[in-house]
């Protein structure tokens, strides 16, 4: 790796208006209006003149076979392909556009991690969407189609030999799909901060929930209650959520970036501030600093209230790039 100067980190940008094609109708909170109000604040501030741009690419098959089954992957291509409105639950809308979407959202965040692994960049941002944590390996679930961070983390591990990889995940609903594919697998540690699931979709990620077979234990779920604020949610973050992490020593970290947790999120009931996401973005940084040479990718998974989006985005990608955003 090159370099940095002045502490600032090289951080590629992966934001496109391709993503915006993936049509869920009117009303759906999971909509193109995410990503436009994302790019335009990106604009705004002009950074997205201070990352590279990271162009999508489409997945390929084989490589979503690494993650997804060829059954569902079969019947996914062919349900978009008929122009049905959902597939497997109404919650996971579709158009004609979205297998193909889905597969530039897949391979894009694949191919921005590679970069990362590579070392061309240090950090990333991928403003994806559909979003992807509870897409299963044969069914989808929560607006998410393919699992994005779960096909970055598999190709990390098959091209590139990383061993360790952590998943950290701060949306304010569990990852089931991410958990589901990685719980007997010693290799990656998945940590998921989420509102209590006997309250919320999708009703999994119990405390109790820590792996299975030679996987126990690198499964760590920390349920919070309606409720809970930035004292306590971030207590929770630094005192049990960083230390896992670090005490698992991993190559990188990726990020199912949610930012639903945010008082005014429609879909949930947690009640944390802007600024609680600029200090866990920022901890996360430095943590990445200390255990793998900075290297990040974050993924954007849920949030739905348009300024709230917005300014949080705004923030984690100053984070990236190293400006300090809180004292």
């Amino acid at each position: 790796m090159e370099a940095k100067t002045a502490g600032k980190y090289r951080v590629g940008l992966l934001c496109d208006p391709v993503f915006e094609l993936h049509d869920t109708g009117s009303g759906h909170p999971e909509n193109a209006a995410r990503l436009v109000r994302i790019a335009e604040a990106l604009a705004a501030g002009g950074l997205d003149r201070r990352c590279r741009r990271i162009e999508p690419v489409e997945a390929d098959r084989d490589s979503l076979l690494a993650v997804h089954t060829g059954d569902y992957l079969d019947r996914l291509e062919s349900v978009c392909r008929t122009g049905a409105e959902y597939i497997d639950t109404p919650d996971s809308c579709i158009c004609p556009a979205s297998w193909r979407v889905a597969c530039l959202a897949a391979g894009g965040v694949m191919r921005s991690a590679a970069l990362v692994a590579e070392g061309e960049l240090d950090r990333a941002f991928c403003a994806v969407r559909p979003p992807g944590h509870h897409a299963e390996r044969h069914l989808s679930l929560g607006f998410c189609l393919l699992n994005n961070v779960a096909l970055a983390a598999v190709s990390l591990k098959k091209s590139y030999g990383f061993q360790r990889i952590a998943i950290l995940d701060w949306d304010v609903h569990h990852g089931n799909g991410t958990q589901h594919i990685f719980e007997a697998d010693p290799s990656v540690l998945y940590v998921s901060l989420h509102q209590d699931p006997h309250t919320l979709f999708p009703g999994t990620g119990l405390a109790g929930e820590t792996g299975t077979g030679a996987g126990r234990g690198t499964v760590l779920n920390l349920p919070l209650a309606p409720g809970t604020g930035d004292e306590e949610y971030l207590a929770v973050f630094r005192g049990k959520a960083l230390p896992a992490i670090e005490s698992f020593g991993p190559q990188i970290i990726l990020i199912s970036a949610g930012f639903d947790p945010h008082a005014d999120d429609p879909l949930a009931s947690l009640n944390l501030t802007v600024e609680a996401f600029s200090r866990m973005i920022e901890a996360v940084c430095e943590l990445s600093g200390r255990v793998c040479e900075g290297r990040i990718v974050s993924v954007l998974e849920g949030g739905y209230d348009l300024n709230v989006l917005a300014e949080a985005v705004t923030r984690h990608v100053r984070a990236l790039l190293g400006d300090l955003l809180t004292v």
